[in-house]
């Protein structure tokens, strides 16, 4: 277990965009009520235009522009991760508001402990999180993730599996990023780009630590159960994760996408047999507006 945590230096936040202007000026605005600021915020904009009406956040800004169908994900985070000065990068997704302590959690456990860095994310009902909302009011309307496990209530606590990292709120310093090769901009669209960089990350050793005091809200959004809206790079990104790690990745969505009738596939197949995609109207019926998880 690490040493008690001493203050780190402040870390770059580094977020991505397509839309949601509004979740992105929440998010913003938490930043600007941080008990540490970040030492600037970075936003890869997969979008022609920013946003108009930003407001400080609290800390310098430095804008990207990372074009791309469909969405480039993987590159967006590694043109981000390149234009950050800080030390520690703490990436957060846009429709996280940080907890005020997000920050300085971060930075205290970077300057204890070398390794990828996990934290807290509650998931909000529709309409909470709009304005200026208190944290505590945050925090009695946040939902942990029922395949999460209950956080420490201070320090940082060890994780065995790399592959609890989800893309929602990490971070890693900007040596092991670079040591890593970032993420793997052979993942195109949506989904396996952040489990094949935990995968690489633990082959080469790097322990895993949940955070404590790094809490975000994820802002509420309709979900689609399962992500047939996906379905195209899913299987695509699941293949080449496959090839390269030996095992699969995204199993549960698969599992549902074999339930609907879609592929022929299990755990042990060596490649997924496509039978038939998703028809459009299957698609909108998987809408779910209310569901808190996906």
């Amino acid at each position: 277990m690490p040493a008690e945590h001493e203050e780190g230096p402040a870390p770059s936040v580094l977020t991505l965009v397509r839309g949601r202007a509004d979740r992105l000026r929440n998010l913003m605005q938490g930043l600007a009520r941080q008990t540490l600021p970040p030492r600037e915020l970075v936003i890869a904009w997969m979008q022609s235009e920013r946003a108009p009406d930003l407001p400080d956040p609290g800390c310098p800004i430095r804008h990207l522009h990372v074009p791309g169908e469909p969405m480039p994900l993987a590159a967006a985070r590694n043109r981000a991760a390149e234009a950050a000065c800080a030390e520690l990068l703490v990436f957060l997704d846009v429709d996280c508001i940080p907890s005020p302590t997000l920050t300085d959690a971060y930075a205290r456990a970077g300057a204890t402990a070398q390794g990828l860095l996990l934290g807290e994310v509650l998931y909000l009902p529709p309409g909470a999180g709009t304005g200026d909302c208190k944290p505590a009011v945050l925090d009695r309307l946040g939902r942990a993730h029922p395949a999460r496990p209950a956080l420490p209530e201070n320090g940082l606590r060890p994780e065995p599996d790399a592959g609890q990292l989800w893309g929602l709120s990490f971070a890693l310093s900007a040596a092991v990023w670079r040591t890593a090769g970032g993420m793997d901009e052979a993942f195109v669209g949506y989904g396996g780009e952040e489990t094949d960089l935990a995968a690489r990350l633990a082959a080469a050793g790097l322990p895993v630590f949940w955070v404590a005091g790094a809490r975000a809200y994820h802002q509420h959004h309709p979900v689609h159960v399962p992500p047939l809206q996906h379905f195209a790079s899913i299987l695509a990104n699941a293949a080449s994760f496959r090839a390269r790690h030996g095992r699969w990745c995204m199993t549960y969505w698969l599992d549902q996408f074999r339930a609907a009738g879609l592929i022929d596939w299990d755990v042990a197949a060596p490649a997924i047999r496509l039978i038939r995609p998703p028809t459009e109207p299957e698609i909108a019926a998987a809408l779910r507006p209310d569901a808190l998880f996906s």
